[in-house]
């Protein structure tokens, strides 16, 4: 009789289950009980898994930038960079928003009971940065953007979306300045700081959210 396969739903759940513990009651409620209990599992399945909290803790990292590369990687590129760059960021939004319980941990904020993010961890998510680049290369290649250093470019952008992001997750912003209205403006703001005019990045910002799934569509991507 062949070996019973680990069930991948289950490994899932007790990632989401950890990171869940994690944002809401910190690091001293991550334990191997705890995380069996929120996951309807047994504590033997987070070492069949994970091999313990510290593989657990690595896996919740990969699993936040697999989801994020997901919704990325769902953006479709059209004759209209500009509008193609605004949708990627809005997918960057739309996942972090959905999995806001593991976006802390895979940027490096949270550390857990001994178990900090490797340096590897840390430079794990770069990989996702590469849907942003290309679309950059393109805005320039079209003259939307200016002549300049698109990697460079691409880090400004990411740098500045994951910042309000983090703003809007720690309901850190103020109103009426929320996090939508916050963000079409950094979109558009954005677009004119790398050269695009204001008439255009406006359209395409604007043309970028109509290509957005319904925000209670958890099933939809941008595409």
């Amino acid at each position: 009789m062949s070996p019973r396969r680990a069930d991948p739903r289950l490994r899932t759940s007790l990632i989401d289950a950890a990171a869940r513990l994690l944002a809401t009651e910190g690091p001293q409620a991550l334990s191997t009980r705890r995380i069996a209990r929120e996951s309807g599992s047994s504590t033997m399945a987070v070492y069949t898994h994970f091999s313990g909290i510290g593989g657990l803790v690595h896996a919740m990292v990969r699993e936040g930038f697999a989801r994020l590369e997901e919704h990325l990687s769902q953006v479709r590129f059209t004759d209209d960079p500009v509008c193609d760059l605004a949708l990627l960021g809005r997918a960057f939004r739309a996942n972090a928003t959905r999995n806001e319980h593991l976006y802390p941990v895979m940027f490096g904020g949270c550390s857990v009971a001994g178990f900090s993010l490797s340096e590897e961890d840390r430079q794990h998510g770069r990989y996702t940065l590469r849907h942003v680049s290309t679309c950059v290369h393109r805005c320039v290649a079209s003259t939307r953007f200016d002549s300049a250093d698109p990697e460079l470019v691409a880090h400004r952008l990411w740098i500045s979306v994951h910042g309000l992001t983090t703003l809007q997750l720690g309901s850190y912003l103020i109103p009426p300045y929320d996090g939508d209205r916050c963000f079409e403006d950094q979109l558009i703001a954005l677009m004119v700081g790398c050269g695009d005019t204001p008439e255009d990045a406006r359209r395409s910002v604007m043309a970028s959210a109509e290509r957005m799934p319904a925000p209670d569509d958890v099933e939809g991507l941008p595409c």
